[in-house]
């Protein structure tokens, strides 16, 4: 993070209490996709006592930062208060921690939340073709994937594979049904990098 941002951190000590800087910074979680609308905006610059936006820009880029750092980079609750150069005032420092402490947790399960549900496969078909009408190309296998998401909604995948990047496909799928069979009793979803095929 810039060490001019850091610089505005002080303004939070003029809130008056520790459940409004709570505040600011729920609304700020709240607002991640959309950003802070002008009553939030004209409410946190009431409770830090700023006559216009100006310093309040920087602290919110600042406080957004922080947030994002404790939610995406899994930073642990015990890590968080290392996130902090030793120029923030310590009593600020330790509100700022317990408050990360507080919230990391479900702010991490609404992350999960707003992640996109991939589609499911609910049909699948194929046939053997010919990839051009030349003589001795070898033959290929047309799959056909219907796809269907939380929305109902149905989409067509189509692609085709030859014998040896068949081959391959066949081999990462036994691979990913072990891995699945592995995972059976296990209670968290865990999602694994696989390599790319074709």
């Amino acid at each position: 993070m810039e060490h001019s941002l850091w610089n505005h951190l002080p303004l939070l000590v003029r809130a008056n209490s520790k459940e409004s800087v709570e505040y600011i910074l729920q609304a700020l979680w709240r607002t991640r996709q959309t950003g802070l609308d002008s009553a939030d905006r004209l409410l946190i610059r009431d409770i830090l006592q700023l006559p216009n936006d100006t310093d309040l820009d920087p602290l919110l880029v600042c406080l957004r930062m922080l947030i994002r750092r404790c939610v995406y980079e899994n930073v642990s609750k015990d890590d968080i208060q290392k996130l902090f150069p030793e120029e923030v005032l310590p009593e600020l420092q330790r509100l700022l921690t317990l408050l990360l402490q507080k919230f990391q947790t479900e702010w991490q399960a609404d992350v999960f939340k707003d992640q996109v549900d991939f589609p499911r496969l609910k049909a699948m078909t194929w046939n053997m073709a010919n990839q051009d009408a030349a003589e001795g190309t070898d033959p290929v296998a047309v799959i056909n994937l219907k796809l269907q998401d939380d929305t109902q909604s149905h989409s067509e995948v189509k692609f085709q594979l030859g014998k040896d990047t068949l081959e391959t496909m066949v081999k990462s799928m036994y691979c990913i049904r072990d891995q699945l069979s592995d995972l059976g009793g296990a209670s968290n979803r865990q999602l694994s990098q696989g390599t790319n095929i074709v």
